[in-house]
């Protein structure tokens, strides 16, 4: 193989592997921007879980509290 032809190759070894790492970094760009919006997405049920639970507590808390008042006029009547 001669000197140019050798030359040929690692040209088009180089620019195959730029082509590559040029793939790689878009790969990596859209991924950080996936990973930013499930993160932010995450926030928001994070939060929207935290209000059902509260919410939860207290329809539980006013169900017992239901419960209690009718044992008490079962028991007065």
């Amino acid at each position: 193989m001669s000197n140019s032809e050798r030359q040929g190759v690692q040209e088009q070894d180089l620019r195959a592997l730029e082509v590559r790492v040029e793939e790689l970094i878009r790969a990596c760009t859209h991924l950080k921007d996936e990973n930013k919006t499930l993160r932010a997405r995450e926030q928001v049920l994070s939060l929207e879980r935290d209000k059902l639970r509260t919410k939860n507590d207290q329809a539980k808390i006013r169900v017992e509290d239901m419960i209690s008042r009718l044992k008490r006029l079962e028991d007065e009547a």
